[in-house]
């Protein structure tokens, strides 16, 4: 799969094995940057890379930050080689937005090749060019626009994922397939028990489809201007929910209960009909699983969590809802009440099929 970007055309690679990782290992004036946990779980699959050549990342949102990305940048410095040396970054979104960033502003930009390791990377963020660090107490604050030259999807490291690794990224492949269309979730109705169970075919078809969704809308709005918001959909709500659970609840997790929040929105302003948002909350309720009651945290905590998202343009709350015809709609008049409506929905579904 080829991606037009304004900065490159680059490639989504779909391998079946761990060979391609031999030949990779071969690039001159290479410096991997790969999770410590995958370095751990898949020694073998790396046991080319000189141990200079190597930088382990603990991929914490703790860690998600510009010192770790100036640390690459000066570990990088080590090689003789400067504009053309090469980053391999293997593991999820974490290392992907450090290294992403590293290569980014290395001698104004360096090559680098992308290899996803968790399911939510590869079905999204390894497409788009985003890159972003947290700063202080604020999620994904700086960042840029700079894709990788190439994309390695390995289904094989799916395999190692926790339940709750695996349910989080299918969050936003759900999110995707959902919103190509009311048309979708009868297969995905049909579907969701195979993909629960990580069927290797289903996974990659509706991991495939996610990936070819986002291309439209990234080809025609690479920087966020217009079109590309409406990939926000559940967002608004599912950062604020990483943030107020300290992100005990990770990203697709929140972005399966941003849906089902966001839902609730347009079901109660009559743009989302009962049946749809009937429909979307059993597909979206098997893949929760979360540690403490949202409702227990004051809804005061949710909006600050929203009035600091970068997405916010105004003092004003902005949502992207579903609505029932087919379409997805950039809402600027938010309510503090329907968060907080929105939220006790949520735990109402929750708590009535996982009951104490």
């Amino acid at each position: 799969m080829k991606i037009q970007s304004a900065l490159k055309t680059y490639t989504l690679h779909f391998e079946n094995s761990f060979d391609f990782l031999g030949a990779l290992a071969q690039k001159p004036s290479t410096v991997y940057v790969i999770d410590e946990n995958v370095y751990r779980l898949y020694p073998d699959a790396f046991a080319n890379v000189q141990e200079d050549n190597l930088i382990r990342i603990v991929a914490t949102e703790e860690h998600k930050t510009i010192a770790t990305a100036l640390d690459i940048c000066e570990r990088m410095t080590n090689l003789p080689a400067k504009r053309n040396a090469h980053l391999i970054a293997v593991g999820g979104g974490i290392v992907q937005d450090i290294a992403g960033f590293a290569a980014n502003i290395l001698y104004r930009g360096i090559s680098w090749t992308l290899i996803p390791t968790t399911l939510l990377a590869a079905c999204d963020s390894c497409i788009g060019g985003k890159t972003s660090l947290n700063y202080k107490s604020y999620k994904n604050l700086l960042g840029t626009f700079y894709p990788p030259d190439d994309i390695f999807i390995a289904p094989a490291f799916f395999a190692t994922l926790t339940e709750q690794d695996f349910k989080s990224g299918l969050g936003e492949v759900l999110k995707f397939n959902i919103m190509q269309g009311f048309d979708n979730l009868t297969a995905l109705e049909q579907d969701l028990a195979l993909l629960l169970q990580r069927d290797p075919e289903t996974v990659m078809r509706y991991l495939r489809s996610s990936l070819q969704y986002k291309k439209a809308f990234i080809e025609v709005d690479e920087f966020d201007r217009n079109e590309r918001i409406k990939l926000n959909f559940a967002h608004t709500f599912g950062h604020a929910i990483e943030t107020v659970s300290h992100y005990g609840i990770p990203h697709g997790t929140a972005v399966a209960i941003g849906m089902l929040m966001a839902n609730d929105v347009a079901h109660e302003r009559g743009l989302l009909g009962s049946q749809m948002r009937l429909r979307c909350d059993e597909l979206l309720l098997p893949i929760i699983t979360i540690p403490l009651k949202l409702t227990d945290i004051p809804t005061e905590q949710f909006i600050a969590a929203m009035r600091k998202d970068k997405k916010q343009s105004s003092n004003q709350l902005t949502a992207v809802l579903l609505t029932d015809a087919n379409d997805l709609i950039l809402l600027h008049d938010l309510q503090e009440a329907e968060v907080a409506h929105a939220i006790a929905h949520f735990q109402q579904l929750y708590d009535s099929r996982n009951p104490v």
